[in-house]
Formats: structure tokens, C-alpha cells, sequence
């Protein structure tokens, strides 16, 4: 079962990308196929600068609620970026680390 937390982290990811105007947002569920990430969300922009734009203002956003840690990757780049970003959560069951590339 998915955890409300996850879908939630997912979710408000998701609608920072449509607020910011990225297309093509597609959400990948790596889990049980992965050990480094439970979901990949995939965007894209209009431009080089959109891009980069959407990636910092996603990452402030996420800081804003409390995910810290939010790494860019591909800061030089014009054609891609990557945002790391890790939640750790304490359920019922065991520690989980929620990690959303």
C-alpha cells in the first residue's frame, strides 16, 4: 500500500511543475524496482531558461515545506536538469526514505 505521504509529496511536486507551466509531466513508479527512488517525475520546458527556472523554483518550493536537501544537478547544462529530492519519514513499520529524481 502507498503511503498517503508519498502520493502527497508526488502530488504537490506535480502541480508545481503545472503551475510553472512544464509539459509532458509524467510520474515513474520505481517502487520495487528500485532501491534509490520510490517515483521519477519527468517534465519538460519551453526553453533552456524555463527549464532551469522551473528546477529552482520547484526546489524553493519543496524547501518551503520543510524537504531539505534538495539537490540540482545539471546546473551548467541547457538541456537537462535533475532535482533530488529526499523525504525521511517515520511510519508504523520501519524508517522510510522517500526519494523523488
Amino acid at each position: 500500500m502507498v503511503s498517503k505521504k508519498k502520493t502527497s509529496l508526488v502530488s504537490i511536486i506535480k502541480k508545481i511543475l503545472d503551475d510553472n507551466k512544464a509539459t509532458n509531466i509524467v510520474t515513474i513508479d520505481l517502487k520495487d524496482k528500485s532501491s534509490i527512488a520510490d517515483y521519477m517525475i519527468v517534465a519538460s520546458g519551453t526553453s533552456s531558461r524555463h527549464i532551469q527556472s522551473i528546477t529552482e523554483i520547484t526546489a524553493q518550493e519543496l524547501k518551503n515545506i520543510g524537504i531539505k536537501g534538495c539537490n540540482i544537478e545539471g546546473q551548467e547544462s541547457d538541456d537537462w536538469k535533475l532535482l533530488d529530492a529526499c523525504l525521511l519519514y517515520t511510519s508504523d513499520a520501519a524508517d522510510d526514505l522517500l526519494c523523488v529524481d
